[in-house]
């Protein structure tokens, strides 16, 4: 136990700011008309992700070697430092906003979210409280040095050249060095001083994808339309008149007009080589504080499907002991913890039951237990560990990290007697979503991540998820996991395939794959081939499945101290090597390629009925009440779902009149969740059909609600917003022309 405990306490530790503070977010119930509270699946407070996390997972540096074989093939690069801005048609864009380019800092949204809490009004809110013009950003003092927070980590990653084929075939365009400066959102201006806070951050020479949405978004291609995003509202409305009322408006969808319903990708056509299937694993290493705030490596973590953010926690001193086990069970011993139960295998290896044959299929069996009860299980584990291989002696059988853990005997204590299947694998048990989203409770371990940069940070004005309004456990809140050698985590894509951030917290390791966004649909094919749906079924691919489908895998270690980077729509699987715990969130950059592949799983969630936990019509409406948005693209995106969603609230409100059903308005309570039906949990925005069940008022879609009543009788029909208002917030979204920026004087003095 001494020994468990002195890995787990080997964390650097530092003062904590206390000037900082996060913000705990809350969802009170719903009530209707009647004063009766309304259902729907929409709790967001108490919804988290199908898996929501990108767990990694760690080996103790003192535990039994582990395994081998992980590809981790890294090359030292000097990322080039660009112009401080690029000027396309006109327009200064940069990759990303900054938060004072949005109007607001990070810590005076921080405040602000303290004080007044996520509303339906915080975009109004917020605009009125931070106005850009009088607005003083001051930069942040950056220190130029910092000591490495963990001795064991490789300061100077080994060089190897790499093959750039797989960028190329991935993106449809040859390498570059230069960023997609098109990709842009939100106020943004000129970076006078980026040279100077610009680093040369130690990569490897391999690109990766450099995204590009042109293509799929061509206005030439454009088919003619009753309706377009260049209407006003008047003319929407005008449009809407002329519609017929016989049969109810048709799906609501958020894509195109023209495009089609959504579906799995072909994987690019191009072979590649055995090489190229093992592709090098994008990843830096930040010595300073001043690297780790370059804008280079925001630039660098879009660029790739998946990168390595190595030595963060020393780079920015972050107190990961604040997220050791030890400090837990002192903070909460009694919190919840879902457990899941798992067979122990080798990383690249999936048997069924029998051991007789690789499978896809992943089975867990869930439970829960507290804090405490879990911590004694992993401490236990990681002694069993040590008594094993000192029982074996200098001649005995190496043993593998992670080859004792223990099965639970009830669904609240993990103890017990050590369990072995009959094929001679053992059990574990991973504790996994343990939430830390109330403030109160976790208010040293929330401010600790206030010292992430801004786009990493689980509350930013850059971040769409921070403009959700509401709790989306584990996406825009923490979620930690404590684990065991073996600890897996499923292959998945993030929940409407958002950005994540994970990491580990130590003391051990985990090993990670991920399979870039492009080929998906590959993997989605594999799954329904081993009879396992891709998202609702658990499922850890065969390796050698993916290679002879042509999908190139990465393969790397996640040491402690480490973040993992998990760009939109890239699949990925994860297992612990040795003991640790790990903290991740999701993110939403700005970008039209975030909020496309946001989108696109959005409605093809509809058509898998499978629920979307991201509400992306309120969000979006949320988005164009909040931000100025400057890239045209995304601009394109935001406008098209505004058009189709305020086209089905006007369509459905005349056909819902023609029935003679009374609209009553109800309007929208501080930080209120987001409404799903109760039936086919697709989002309801806006107009609510309300039926009784079980003295409960559960809300419905219109198909939903006219399965039950076909012209609605008994259905009460609420608005959630007055019309008026949606006009007036679809008229002034507008593309913000950025203002061009004339070059200083020569004879002109700095004040």
């Amino acid at each position: 136990m001494q020994q468990y405990q002195q890995a787990m306490r080997q964390q650097n530790t530092c003062q904590l700011p206390q000037n900082v503070q996060a913000q705990q977010l809350q969802s009170p119930s719903l009530q209707s008309a009647t004063g009766q509270p309304i259902h729907s699946t929409a709790s967001s407070s108490l919804t988290t992700g199908n898996i929501t996390e990108a767990t990694g997972v760690t080996s103790n540096t003192n535990a039994p070697p582990a395994y081998s074989g992980t590809r981790d093939d890294q090359t030292k690069a000097v990322v080039p430092k660009p112009s401080t801005s690029t000027i396309e048609s006109g327009v200064l864009t940069q990759l990303s906003p900054s938060n004072d380019q949005l109007g607001v800092s990070d810590q005076e949204l921080q405040v602000f979210l303290s004080q007044k809490g996520l509303s339906s009004t915080f975009a109004e809110d917020l605009l009125k409280t931070f106005n850009p013009d009088n607005l003083d950003i001051k930069e942040e003092d950056i220190d130029g040095t910092t000591e490495d927070l963990f001795n064991g980590l490789d300061k100077n990653l080994t060089t190897a050249d790499k093959s750039n084929t797989l960028t190329s075939i991935v993106s449809g365009q040859q390498p570059t060095g230069e960023t997609n400066s098109t990709e842009t959102a939100g106020v943004v201006k000129e970076e006078t001083d980026a040279e100077q806070n610009s680093a040369d951050v130690k990569s490897e020479n391999f690109h990766g994808d450099e995204y590009d949405d042109r293509d799929k978004y061509d206005d030439d291609l454009e088919e003619p339309s009753k309706f377009s995003i260049q209407m006003d509202s008047k003319q929407l409305i005008a449009a809407v008149k002329n519609l017929s009322l016989e049969e109810p408006p048709p799906h609501c969808s958020v894509l195109h007009i023209n495009a089609p319903p959504p579906s799995p990708p072909d994987c690019p056509p191009q072979r590649l080589t055995r090489e190229q299937l093992l592709p090098p694993t994008p990843s830096v290493h930040l010595e300073n504080k001043k690297h780790a705030f370059s804008p280079q490596l925001q630039e660098f973590c879009l660029k790739h499907p998946i990168a390595v953010v190595r030595g963060l926690a020393g780079a920015l001193k972050l107190d990961l002991g604040l997220f050791s086990t030890k400090t837990l069970v002192e903070a909460n011993p009694d919190h919840s913890v879902e457990v899941r139960t798992q067979v122990h295998q080798s990383p690249d290896e999936n048997w069924d039951a029998s051991q007789a044959k690789r499978v896809w299929a992943c089975i867990s069996h869930r439970s829960h237990t507290t804090i405490a009860k879990y911590a004694q299980y992993q401490a236990s584990s990681f002694q069993d560990s040590l008594k094993d291989e000192h029982d074996k002696g200098p001649t005995g059988v190496p043993t593998m990290s992670d080859s004792d853990s223990k099965d639970s005997v009830s669904n609240s204590n993990v103890s017990g007697k050590r369990k072995k299947l009959k094929n001679g694998n053992k059990m574990l048990r991973f504790g996994t979503n343990v939430d830390l989203s109330d403030e109160r409770k976790w208010r040293s371990q929330l401010a600790e991540l206030q010292k992430l940069p801004a786009f990493a940070r689980v509350i930013s004005a850059a971040n769409m998820l921070s403009h959700v309004g509401h709790v989306i456990l584990g996406m825009n809140t923490v979620q930690l996991y404590m684990k065991v050698p073996g600890s897996r985590t499923p292959g998945h894509q993030e929940n409407n395939n958002f950005c994540s951030i994970n990491i580990n917290i130590g003391p051990g390791d985990c090993e990670w794959f991920a399979v870039p966004d492009a080929y998906w649909g590959g993997i989605h094919n594999l799954c329904e081939k081993n009879n396992i749906s891709y998202l609702h079924g658990s499922w850890w691919p065969v390796l050698e499945d993916l290679y002879k489908e042509n999908i190139p895998v990465y393969r790397f270690i996640q040491r402690p101290g480490d973040l993992v980077w998990v760009n939109a729509g890239c699949v990925h699987w994860v297992q612990s090597v040795g003991w640790c715990n790990n903290i991740a969130w999701n993110v939403g950059p700005l970008t039209a390629r975030q909020y496309s592949l946001a989108v696109e799983r959005y409605e093809w969630n509809k058509l898998q009925n499978f629920k979307s936990i991201v509400p992306m019509v309120h969000l979006s409406w949320n988005l164009a009440r909040n931000i100025k948005v400057s890239d045209p693209k995304l601009f394109e995106l935001v406008k098209m779902c505004l058009l189709q969603t305020l086209k089905n609230v006007v369509h459905t409100l005349e056909y819902v009149k023609s029935k003679g059903v009374e609209v009553r308005f109800h309007g929208r309570g501080k930080n209120e969740a987001s409404h799903y039906c109760g039936q086919c949990e697709v989002e309801v925005f806006n107009i609510l059909f309300i039926r009784e069940q079980e003295k409960r008022h559960v809300v419905h879609c219109m198909a939903c609600a006219r399965k039950l009543s076909p012209n609605l009788q008994g259905i009460v029909c609420l608005e959630e917003y007055r019309l008026s208002e949606l006009l007036q917030i679809y008229d002034a979204f507008a593309l913000y022309k950025v203002p061009q920026t004339l070059p200083q004087s020569p004879n002109s003095s700095n004040i």
